[in-house]
């Protein structure tokens, strides 16, 4: 049985629970509280981050590398194009989700409203919060005009690119810091990527961090 090491509300882990669960691959889940610095968890993983895949006796860190090594050994679905110009623009529109969106928006408001207290790291950066509510509305501006020119956010099908999306959107919609009526495009693109039975059967959807009550909107289909 395969055993993911993972936080709840880490659209890293999310990601990786996305791509497993589409693919069909069953997985155990394992809360892994990694402000605790458990010497067990250490040695499977030196730089103590999730998610951490381990399965049988091999162990896999880093959620891009855990995904494409996903696709490869299970490519069906096949969520990294076969062609190059469309591989290449999976792994660009990734890369910007868990680098510049998570740096610019998901970093500042998910981490300072969340696990800030969950740390015990102080009192909440109002001024990093608001930075991350003014970057999301340019996130959002881009998401929509790729997708007035795609079905998908990196061509005609479904990749990588929109569970990596998803899963940092889903984490921010699990704390309400999105106007799901403002961006209707992206709405009606996250309602799609949301209906599919990879989100139900991943978990995402019942997730339940204690002391955080999700809005009554985030796990209803028809939102």
């Amino acid at each position: 049985m395969r055993k993911l090491h993972h936080l709840a509300l880490s659209p890293f882990c999310r990601k990786v629970r996305l791509v497993l669960a589409e693919k069909k691959l069953e997985v155990e889940l394992i809360e892994e509280p990694v402000w605790e610095k458990r010497l067990d968890f250490l040695r499977l993983s030196p730089s103590g981050k999730v998610p951490l895949l381990k399965d049988g006796n091999n162990v896999f860190s880093e959620s891009t590398a855990i995904s494409e090594l996903l696709d490869e050994t299970h490519p069906i679905p096949k969520l990294i194009p076969v062609d190059q110009k469309l591989r290449f623009e999976a792994r660009r529109l990734n890369n910007w989700f868990d680098d510049k969106f998570h740096n610019e928006v998901t970093k500042n408001l998910l981490y300072e409203r969340i696990y800030k207290k969950i740390f015990n790291a102080g009192h909440p950066d109002s001024s990093l919060i608001k930075e991350g509510l003014k970057k999301i509305r340019f996130h959002f501006d881009y998401m929509e005009w790729l997708l007035e020119r795609r079905n998908w956010l990196a061509g005609e099908k479904m990749t990588l690119a929109d569970f990596t999306a998803a899963a940092q959107l889903s984490s921010l919609d699990y704390i309400g810091e999105i106007n799901w009526e403002k961006v209707g495009i992206v709405k009606d693109w996250y309602a799609k990527i949301k209906s599919r039975p990879a989100f139900r059967s991943s978990g995402i959807l019942s997730d339940l961090l204690p002391g955080f009550t999700p809005p009554k909107h985030y796990s209803d289909l028809d939102f």
